[in-house]
């Protein structure tokens, strides 16, 4: 596959694409300055004049439709083209599991190019199906039908142009079915993967500075905010760049404006929220129909429960990874064994631990954890700022730069410290990982190298750990105190580092090792905070934005995704470890937030918004993009934990995992991740296959590497449905598996029948 970015050619079409963007921009932008804070996430009722109204209009088109020869004549070919593909979906009752299968389920449309051997077959028991006959298509007409199926195909179309190009994740089902809508074959050698690096063995040094590949003569240098790579000096002068795939800014915005039209569009509207309603209830059928058939399937399971399987917490913040009494018993436990050390440098004194305690006019003897101040509770609801002053303890940001830094006047000593107790807590748990968030502000370029000698020096790797880069989106503040002259200074000082260190790996092998265990970036901020500006192909670069208004998010999303591709395909043929792009994303603020991610993200973190628009959450679903959920951090600051939709999307089949955000700020218990299984469990009556389902789904999301993701998962883990799932590794039931497969299929073969043009055509003639 070629690897340029594709350059649009704009169309009529297309400016009227973008006009139509710029309404639901500028729609979006009324409903959050109009929006009050208790109807964040309430869905208003609808006027009954209105409603009336509206379905006056559709039975209109109904009887308009029935009446129509040739509109007869294309529902009756769609009929015959359902029941070809429902006639490949349905397994006969004696199916058995074949020994040279494809690899996808046998229970899926066939496509040719699928077929290849697999050495363990895996069988999946009897289990009661539902199945729908009829005009499938009744309440939707047939061109609202096909322009709905037409649209959302555009759309996955560009998610995986975005995701292919940028060494992100695509699911192998969706991208068969896209393929064979194109008239092409599916090859599995053209399936684009993240590489992460694998843990050292047992007898290996997990901090060896001497490996680092040779250094070349490539020179770097960073224009607009984007990163261009030059093979030597001479070419940089001749404005000659290596050929590396990124999205110019006219394509990319125009992308953007398919999607953000599409989610207004009534048509897809209707369609995606009929079909979102469908799945939840096929799934509730599923479940009261095979829930006492997989509980069977999971008890024959010699030797693996849910405390046994893996889960990965997907989304936790460094700086908060501990719990509040894990943070008071270090911060006593320090004062007791080192109150004399220097610790700390104030207006050119030096101050012992004793002092800096004096100077905040406290005794850590007297401290307990109501008095430490870091737990957010009733107070913090939609109080962003309030959360933020969480971090530091007792009050006193003295304590937050003393404990929880990685540069301070002991070089992050302690805050390493506490976090190889945490990550020791991991190890003796065995069966539980983490992400856990550094930051990386963007002020000076030599954060990243004193990053890499804070995480060797204190020895900080743990095998149950990998980490991700945040990059907190607070540039305002930093123009406001003139540490930066523009928008383009922060992008050079976050991104051109790793570029030089991927280029010169022996001048910089502290950084380099550092950076094989990071899997990934995530942009972190209030989302509720919003700039009123639409980003367009007009918006200014970013060495020209040097006001101390921030860019929108959508604006950050673009140019950290650009700089994360040219990075990944420079580090890919060099053969180093590449990164995915995980952002905080539709926790609150704009929808658009989630359109933006949709385009960039590999995965995202929260997700909440995307209950209030039907057509991108059905995105979501058919493209599977993973959401890192964290009900009980959503219970503190932005949504009530019984109106959370994780239940809702679990049931639908979104990709969702568990996470815990903020131990410090949200749990009470040493396992936190095990706190949020818990109680999600309770408050929902989870079953175990659920939380089993809840916990793979994390471990595939994760940056573990693909020998991890084997031993854990399988060694098939990267087919899709029950041929991709080891249920003596995951205590899935295979039957649970069978139907999330057979489910996403039904979907897309909705959007593939529509998408048979000249098949139809025949068929009416």
């Amino acid at each position: 596959m070629p690897r340029q970015f594709p350059k649009l050619n704009i169309s009529e079409d297309d400016v009227q694409v973008r006009l139509q963007a710029e309404k639901v921009f500028a729609t979006v932008l009324r409903e959050e300055d109009s929006k009050d804070a208790l109807s964040l996430f309430t869905v208003p009722e609808d006027c009954p004049i209105g409603q009336t109204e509206a379905k006056e209009r559709e039975l209109q088109k109904e009887l308009a439709e029935q009446q129509s020869v040739e509109t007869a004549k294309r529902k009756k070919s769609f009929k015959m083209i359902r029941s070809q593909s429902l006639s490949l979906q349905i397994p006969s009752q004696e199916w058995k599991a074949p020994s040279a299968i494809p690899t996808v389920s046998p229970t899926t449309p066939v496509l040719q190019s699928a077929f290849l051997p697999v050495q363990v077959p895996y069988d999946v028991p009897e289990f009661q199906r539902v199945s729908i006959s009829g005009d499938y298509c009744a309440g939707v007409t047939v061109d609202d039908y096909e322009q709905a199926a037409k649209r959302l195909v555009k759309a996955l179309l560009i998610r995986e142009k975005y995701s292919r190009l940028a060494y992100h994740r695509f699911p192998r089902t969706t991208s068969q079915y896209l393929c064979s809508m194109q008239h092409e074959k599916w090859k599995v050698e053209d399936e684009v993967c993240p590489y992460f690096h694998s843990p050292p063995e047992e007898n290996e040094d997990p901090y060896n500075l001497d490996d680092a590949p040779d250094n070349l003569d490539y020179v770097v240098k960073i224009k607009g905010g984007i990163p261009f790579v030059y093979d030597n000096k001479e070419m940089m002068e001749l404005n000659e760049p290596r050929s590396l795939p990124y999205p110019d800014l006219e394509t990319y915005t125009l992308d953007l404006s398919h999607v953000l039209a599409l989610i207004a569009d009534g048509p897809t509207k209707t369609y995606c929220h009929r079909r979102l309603n469908f799945l939840e209830s096929k799934f509730s059928l599923h479940e009261m129909l095979n829930e006492m058939s997989e509980f069977k399937e999971l008890k024959s399971n010699p030797h693996r429960d849910f405390y046994n399987v893996r889960k990965v917490d997907t989304h936790i913040h460094a700086a908060a990874c501990m719990n509040q009494k894990h943070l008071l018993r270090f911060i006593k436990h320090t004062y007791q064994t080192e109150s004399d050390r220097i610790v700390a440098e104030k207006k050119g004194k030096k101050m012992t631990l004793k002092q800096v305690f004096e100077s905040l006019h406290m005794d850590p003897y007297d401290l307990t954890v109501d008095s430490l101040d870091v737990h957010a509770g009733r107070q913090t609801f939609h109080r962003f700022d309030k959360f933020n002053s969480k971090y530091n303890p007792v009050g006193a940001s003295e304590l937050r730069d003393l404990y929880l830094k990685t540069e301070n006047y002991i070089g992050g000593e302690y805050f390493a410290r506490m976090v190889k107790e945490v990550a020791l807590e991991l190890e003796e748990s065995k069966y539980q990982y983490t992400e856990p968030r550094l930051s990386i502000y963007g002020r000076s370029p030599d954060e990243w190298q004193n990053l890499a000698k804070w995480f060797i020096k204190h020895k900080v790797y743990s095998p149950n750990m990998r980490w991700i880069i945040q990059v907190p989106r607070i540039y305002d503040i930093f123009r406001s105190k003139n540490i930066l002259p523009n928008f383009g200074k922060m992008l050079e000082n976050v991104f051109v580092p790793l570029f030089e260190a991927t280029i010169n790996p022996k001048d910089h092998k502290e950084l380099h090792l550092f950076l094989k265990y990071v899997t990934g970036f995530d942009s972190v901020d209030d989302e509720s905070k919003h700039s009123g500006h639409m980003f367009s192909e007009k918006s200014l670069n970013p060495d020209l934005w040097t006001s101390e208004k921030n860019p929108p998010y959508s604006y950050y999303l673009y140019y950290m995704y650009v700089n994360i591709m040219l990075l990944n395909n420079l580090r890919q043929e060099r053969g180093m470890c590449t990164f995915l792009f995980r952002p905080h994303c539709g926790e609150a603020g704009s929808i658009t937030h989630l359109v933006s991610a949709f385009l960039t993200a590999d995965n995202i973190s929260h997700g909440l918004l995307l209950k209030k628009s039907p057509v991108l959450q059905y995105l979501y679903y058919l493209a599977q993009i993973p959401i890192a959920m964290s009900p009980l951090s959503n219970n503190s600051l932005f949504l009530e934990y019984s109106k959370n939709p994780l239940r809702e999307f679990l049931h639908k089949g979104l990709h969702v995992s568990l996470s815990t955000d903020d131990p410090m700020q949200f749990h009470y218990t040493k396992e936190a991740l095990m706190e949020e299984y818990a109680i999600a469990a309770q408050v929902w009556k989870l079953s175990t296959c659920d939380l089993c389902e809840i916990a793979r789904n994390s471990v595939l999301q994760s940056g573990l590497s693909d020998k991890e993701k084997q031993k854990f998962l399988g060694v098939n883990y990267c087919k899709e449905g029950p041929e991709g799932n080891d249920i003596r590794k995951t205590n899935v039931a295979q039957i649970r598996m069978a139907f999330r497969y057979e489910t996403l299929c039904n979907e897309l073969s909705f959007l593939s029948d529509a998408m048979r043009t000249d098949e139809i055509s025949t068929l009416s003639k």
